[in-house]
Order: C-alpha cells, then sequence, then structure tokens
C-alpha cells in the first residue's frame, strides 16, 4: 500500500510538472506530431509586441511568417508595418492576413487590406482568417468570402489562403469553397479535415521563440523545404 502511495505520488507530481511546463510554453505535446513537418513558421499580431526579427531569423528555425494587417472595414493591426519591414529586412518570407468579420461587406473588407499591404512579389498569398460565430447564414457568409477573395486575387495574382477552425470550416467552407488552400487551427493533434488536404497547419499557440516575448503560434507546411520552394516558385533564392 506504501509503494502504491508512492506511485500516485510520483505520477501526480509528474502530471504537473508537465501541465506547468506546456502551460508555460517550454513543451508543447503536438510538437511530437508535428516534427515530421521540416518548414516551420509564426504568425504574429500586436499581442506579440515589439519583435525583434534579427534574433528570430538567427534561430534558424522558420521559413516564414503570417503577420495580422487588418480586419473587418477599417482596422489596422498597428504592429503590422513595423513587423512587415523588419522580417523582410532579415528576408523571412512574409505574409499577411485580414480578420474577417460580419460586421461589413466583403468589398469593404478587401478595400481596408489593399490599402495596407503592399503588393510584393516575393511575399505569400494573402490570408483570410475566418473565427466568425456560427449564428450566420452559411450563403450570406459565403457570398462576402467569395467577394473578398476574388478582389485579393484579382489586386495581388495570388489565390488567397483560408484559415479556419474545424468549426467555420464545416459551417462555412467545406463543399463550397473548396478550390481555396486551407490553413487549419489545430493544438491538440494532427489535422482531420474530410475530403481536405491543408497546406499550413497552427499546432501550437504558445510558442516560446528568441526575439518574441509573448507567447506566439508556431505553424508548418505540409511538405518539405523543396516542396515549399515548388509551391511558391519565386522562393528558388531564398
Amino acid at each position: 500500500m506504501r509503494k502504491l502511495k508512492k506511485v500516485l505520488i510520483v505520477t501526480i507530481l509528474v502530471g504537473i510538472s508537465l501541465f506547468l511546463l506546456e502551460y508555460k510554453g517550454i513543451i508543447w505535446h503536438n510538437s511530437l506530431f508535428a516534427m515530421k513537418y521540416e518548414t516551420k513558421g509564426l504568425d504574429v499580431s500586436h499581442y506579440q509586441g515589439k519583435i525583434d526579427w534579427k534574433k528570430v531569423k538567427d534561430t534558424y528555425k522558420y521559413h516564414f511568417v503570417f503577420m495580422k494587417a487588418t480586419e473587418g472595414k477599417d482596422y489596422v493591426d498597428n504592429t503590422f508595418i513595423y513587423n512587415w519591414k523588419e522580417a523582410k529586412k532579415q528576408g523571412i518570407l512574409a505574409g499577411a492576413y485580414h480578420f474577417f468579420s460580419m460586421g461589413s461587406s466583403g468589398e469593404e473588407q478587401a478595400n481596408n487590406f489593399i490599402h495596407i499591404v503592399p503588393m510584393e512579389n516575393d511575399s505569400l498569398p494573402p490570408v483570410i482568417d475566418i473565427e466568425i460565430d456560427l449564428k450566420y447564414d452559411p450563403n450570406i457568409v459565403r457570398e462576402e468570402l467569395i467577394t473578398l477573395t476574388t478582389l485579393l486575387e484579382e489586386h495581388y495574382k495570388k489565390k488567397p489562403i483560408l484559415y479556419v477552425t474545424y468549426d467555420t470550416y464545416n459551417t462555412y467552407v467545406k463543399g463550397k469553397l473548396d478550390e481555396y488552400d486551407i490553413w487549419i487551427r489545430d493544438i491538440l493533434k494532427s489535422p482531420s479535415l474530410e475530403h481536405s488536404n491543408w497546406l499550413f497547419w497552427q499546432y501550437s499557440n504558445r510558442g516560446r521563440v528568441n526575439g518574441i516575448d509573448m507567447y506566439v503560434d508556431i505553424n508548418v507546411f505540409n511538405g518539405n523545404v523543396e516542396d515549399f520552394k515548388g509551391r511558391f516558385m519565386y522562393l528558388e533564392n531564398k
């Protein structure tokens, strides 16, 4: 009985220790599932504060970064210009994302993004972050999304990527917007999407990266470095 109690206490202490290490971002269980993907990247916004992009580059771990640019028809992330300029200065491949809203039209939101995000060949395709409530009429949501994606593709000459959760994918995207590449959020396990292959996977929301003082999201590309370069032809010299 005494031995059993000791085993139980040790097990509890190990469990608590692992929980605290994961909570603080020192370890992350999903890293085990993401290990096989060699092309890693970050996504950031004003929540990460001022980032030292040279230190991020010097980790030699991250090939790309998506940064929040806009939201709705008039919101602009106040760190976007700095992040865009400094990440590119360090040779980190950058892309911008727009946080989609049902508070304004797809056209208005496209205009907001286009006004802020430079049209540069050596950048990743624009991303539309779909994390809205599930209460909206899916047909109306898709109408606005199609307007937004069409205008962005016309302007940037690159087909937008859709960032989704399982809920927003199943409610608004699945079976209707299948022509767009998917960036899926799953911080618990490997992605599982019916009838769809994902392009990017956000596997951690509590990453610790040198040069960034706050927790940061970490992502992988579905393929190796050569696949990544093949997908984005302009990366051949990166």
